[in-house]
């Protein structure tokens, strides 16, 4: 033997025992108390509730681990509870913190250092570095001074709490494979079961991990087995769970039942807004039923829409009162490409002629027409940046004189353009901003087209100035955006199914069992379809289309998103049918009379009202023209996608001759109708003693179909 190795030993063991007599008597430091530490935990991902408490969304807020909920005592199974005693600290229910006699075999071992090094840490002392960064085990070891420190720590713990309370804040709060902290969380990501439901080879798989997190198979199921052993159980039932938890990767794939996905964009934004550290929960204003019902009607929708090259849709509904977001879907979530991750809710663009209820809106409050005001729908042609803008109706002609109810009800896009001007480009602009629509560029960029929704905007920003329309112009911050007896006009205009009816017919989506102003809308070349609506309580915004913006095919308003909104409106009134609302001050009755439409009850801001309208000397004779009048030389088209493929008509007009286009005859006559197709064209008006007028055109935005149509399609128009 060697004396002198000897004497060192004792001499160490001596320091050892001499510093326990300094932890026992040392006096109490800070630690934290049992309800704070339980106060304290948070899990990895941050679950959101609906304004009822229904679980509705499971988003990931702390990348480094991964734990669940504080799971109580009570909650874990016997067998897991007992298993890890066994494991980690058979005299805990006995002891005070330290299991001096398990510490001395431990301390001589270590300090004879003949074979691997052996720990003494009891649950409480491992609690303790759990706790405490300071009392944690480094990579190297602790010190004699660390490991005296860590004892001292335990010694307080065990003073202060409970038993159960420490054995429960272990087994939520010790290391376990890979990222999973806690054994919820080990449970249900390898074993895919709550801990309440752990049986004995379950529990003992997990209690050995515990002694190594991330060793490998073969020893994890010594240990296990071992541990089933002396409790006097087999070991046959370890190998099946041991093939379904620790294969490569089972730490990181979740086979736990799914988490809440019901408001994925929803709850990205609601993350945003916040600073750690993150709630366990979160109670948002959605509503879980209807959230769901949105996702529903939504999937239902692009499926049957399936074959007409449509992918992707997105919802919001907005508490009229209160601005509160009922339900916001962002996207389908059926695309098979990363344009579910992207949130359509807050992607701009081209609203269509959803802009349309502004503009008249606009119009009624600075008197320059009301709802009897006859507006002439025929052909125009207005300056649009470096062409011409024609805009174009839904049916095959015009509609000559039309009062603005059935205007802007049926959605005729003349009237519209010819208002957008009146007002000028720049003024609607600024009041279309002033609604919140946060329009990008100016109103000179848009020129004419603005009033048809040219522009981009969100279905956020739009629902919301929709919203502003249904509480009479007030803006959610207060600020009063024209009139409320404007905004009334328009949505009574809105909600007359009768007036619509020239347009879309007396049965279509947009009626609803009670009152619901609502307007369609359909971008350039058919990339976007919306429908906005309000009720009495409600404001839906729907959109449907491509995130990657190829276009449609043959989706108009009433065929795209409409659908989903009246499924929404109808469950949103299920039971309560929305009522319009009251007439404000300053709009009047008046049974108006005239030569262009029956005799009817009209509404009309104060002092606008009139008795009779007529059209005042507008004569229907056909014009004297000189050559070609129409279109003129350069002329650009723009065909508005609201209108369907096959009915749309451009208007060729001038002297009585015979019409080539594209070097085919296509009719006789000083007024040629033609169905358009894109491309550049040349016109030709042949006409007597061989003289021939020319007009070279471009048509964009028209819907390509299967078959070109024969130059030959073209008709005199009606």
């Amino acid at each position: 033997m060697n004396i002198g190795r000897e004497r060192t030993r004792w001499a160490r063991v001596g320091l050892m025992l001499a510093g326990l007599g300094v932890v026992v008597g040392s006096p109490a430091s800070a630690l934290p108390a049992y309800p704070d530490v339980r106060a304290a935990h948070r899990p990895s991902d941050l679950t959101l509730l609906d304004r009822h408490g229904t679980p509705l969304q499971s988003i990931r807020t702390d990348p480094t681990a991964r734990r669940l909920p504080w799971v109580a005592l009570t909650d874990f199974s016997p067998a897991l509870r007992t298993a890890i005693v066994l494991a980690e600290d058979h005299r805990f229910h006995a002891h005070t913190g330290v299991d001096w006699s398990g510490l001395a075999r431990s301390t001589w071992a270590n300090l004879a250092g003949d074979g691997a090094r052996q720990g003494a840490s009891t649950i409480t002392m491992q609690l303790a570095g759990l706790l405490d960064a300071e009392h944690a085990r480094p990579a190297q070891g602790r010190s004699v001074t660390a490991k005296l420190g860590q004892i001292a720590a335990a010694r307080r713990l065990e003073a202060r709490w409970s038993k159960a309370q420490l054995l429960e804040a272990y087994l939520n709060r010790v290391p376990m494979r890979g990222e999973l902290v806690g054994i919820p969380a080990a449970s249900r990501v390898l074993l895919g079961k709550h801990p309440s439901g752990l049986d004995a080879a379950e529990s003992a798989l997990l209690a050995a991990l515990v002694r190594g997190p991330n060793a490998a198979r073969d020893v994890v199921v010594r240990r296990a087995c071992a541990l089933l052993l002396q409790q006097r159980l087999d070991c046959a039932a370890l190998e099946p769970v041991a093939s379904r938890a620790l294969v490569p990767g089972a730490a990181a794939r979740a086979v736990q039942p799914a988490p809440p996905n019901d408001a994925p964009h929803y709850a990205r934004q609601v993350v945003r807004g916040l600073k750690p550290p993150f709630p366990a929960t979160l109670t948002t204003t959605l509503d879980a039923g209807l959230q769901r019902l949105a996702v529903q009607a939504l999937r239902q929708q692009l499926a049957e829409l399936s074959q007409r090259h449509i992918e992707d849709g997105a919802v919001l509904v907005l508490d009229n009162a209160t601005g509160a977001v009922r339900a916001w879907v962002g996207s389908s979530g059926a695309a098979l490409s990363d344009a579910a991750a992207v949130d359509m809710v807050l992607t701009r663009r081209q609203p269509g002629s959803t802009l349309k209820p502004f503009v008249y809106a606009m119009a009624f409050e600075r008197r320059l027409i009301t709802p009897a005001s006859l507006l002439e729908d025929a052909p125009a042609q207005l300056m649009a940046g470096s062409g011409v803008y024609a805009p174009q109706n839904y049916d095959h002609d015009y509609h000559g004189w039309v009062s603005a109810r059935n205007a802007l009800a049926a959605s005729l896009n003349i009237p519209a353009v010819r208002l957008g001007v009146m007002l000028t480009p720049d003024a609607l602009f600024d009041r279309l901003n002033a609604y919140g629509l946060a329009i990008r560029h100016s109103g000179g960029f848009h020129g004419a087209a603005l009033a048809l929704g040219s522009a981009e905007v969100t279905l956020f920003a739009l629902t919301h100035a929709y919203r502003t329309l249904a509480n009479g112009g007030r803006t959610a911050n207060g600020q009063q955006v024209g009139t409320p007896a404007a905004a009334w006009l328009v949505g009574d205009i809105l909600s007359d199914n009768a007036a619509r009816s020239i347009t879309f017919g007396l049965d279509s989506p947009l009626v609803t069992r009670g009152f619901a102003a609502v307007k369609t809308g359909t971008s350039k070349d058919l990339r976007d379809n919306w429908c906005v609506g309000w009720t009495d309580r409600y404001t839906v915004g729907v959109w449907v289309g491509n995130a990657s913006g190829e276009p449609m095919q043959a989706v108009s308003g009433t065929v795209g998103a409409a659908p989903v909104w009246r499924t929404l409106v109808q469950a949103l009134h299920d039971g309560e049918p929305s009522r319009p609302p009251p007439m404000p001050a300053g709009v009047v009755r008046q049974l108006v009379a005239g030569d262009a439409q029956p005799a009817r009850t009209e509404h009309f801001l104060a002092g606008t009202e009139q008795a009779e309208i007529r059209r005042g000397g507008h004569t229907q004779a056909s014009a004297q023209y000189h050559g070609i009048a129409r279109p003129q030389q350069g002329a650009l088209y723009a065909i508005d996608p609201d209108i369907p493929p096959r009915v749309q008509r451009i208007v060729f007009e001038g002297e009585p001759g015979q019409w080539w286009l594209d070097g085919k005859r296509i009719g006789q006559g000083a007024r040629i109708s033609w169905a358009p197709w894109p491309g550049r064209h040349v016109l030709e008006l042949r006409l007597g003693g061989g003289r021939v007028e020319t007009v070279r055109f471009e048509v964009r935005g028209a819907t390509i179909s299967s078959a070109r149509p024969a130059a030959s399609a073209g008709r005199p128009a009606r």
